[in-house]
């Protein structure tokens, strides 16, 4: 600071002394008080959005198929496979993921992160029950057409939801200290999320008959009762949701309490200096 402002800056040693003193740590009792259940809220939420939504997003084309959007792999090449998937997947991005996020940007400071973020969840675990409950109806030829629409949804709230909330929240709730660090923690369970729902789609949506599951899979749960599960999934980040504070509006000090801090070891710091007469 002294180099760039081009002024002589003397450090107060008392000051630092009685700051040191004050602040607590992430393993502490006061850290645990007072956003224990916050870095709970943000670190769940990250890793069950992350399952539902890797999930889903990987293995588009697996669905496709089972719906009978698309033709099977087996009945294509290798270029018309990819042009044929990466058809489907941007018009997915393109009515659903892309808008979604857009919505997000332009609503977040009037309707704020905590609303977002429950209204995201609910509606992904709606579409999710729709599309799996009547499961069969939608493989129905002329039913594919909604069935896309309502898959299309989930994706728009998932990023007009927690896919955007997720990452935003823990930057702003935490202290100046320890944010960077309780961001880490919420986006690595974010990472475990992504890899638990990148395998176990895999093979929990391997079809229940053997003869139908792809080459080295055992047989799974199928595509039906995977979207149940992801719909349940869904629905506890939107319970775990209930543990994360609303941040619109504030300054980054009254959300992590700072201010508290700082008036709090303000008046210790007083009444030690205090000379009774």
């Amino acid at each position: 600071m002294a180099k760039v402002l081009q002024v002589e800056i003397e450090a107060e040693e008392e000051k630092i002394e009685e700051i040191s003193e004050t602040q607590f740590g992430l393993f502490t009792k006061q850290f645990a008080r007072r956003h224990g259940l916050h870095l709970v809220g943000t670190a769940v939420c990250w890793f069950l959005l992350d399952i539902a939504y890797y999930s889903s997003n990987l293995f588009q084309k697996d669905i496709f198929s089972a719906i009978g959007w698309i033709p099977p792999a087996k009945t294509m090449n290798a270029v018309h496979e990819v042009y044929v998937v990466s058809r489907a997947q941007t018009l997915i991005a393109l009515c659903g993921t892309v808008p979604g996020y857009w919505f997000t940007v332009a609503l977040i400071d009037h309707i704020g992160r905590f609303a977002i973020q429950l209204m995201g969840f609910f509606f992904m675990t709606v579409f999710m029950f729709a599309l799996a409950i009547p499961y069969h109806h939608w493989t129905l030829k002329a039913n594919r057409i909604g069935f896309l629409v309502m898959y299309s949804l989930t994706f728009f709230f998932a990023n007009f939801g927690p896919n955007a909330t997720t990452f935003v929240v823990p930057a702003e709730i935490f202290p100046a200290r320890l944010r960077s660090t309780c961001h880490g923690i919420s986006a690595a369970a974010g990472k475990a999320g992504a890899m638990v729902g990148a395998f176990g789609f895999l093979y929990a949506a391997q079809s229940t008959d053997p003869a139908k599951t792809d080459a080295g899979y055992p047989p799974g749960i199928g595509v039906k009762n995977s979207l149940i599960v992801l719909g349940c999934i869904n629905f506890f980040g939107m319970l775990f949701t209930l543990l994360v504070p609303e941040s619109k509006g504030k300054s980054l000090e009254e959300l992590s309490g700072e201010n508290e801090e700082d008036s709090s070891s303000g008046n210790e710091a007083s009444a030690n200096r205090t000379v009774p007469i």
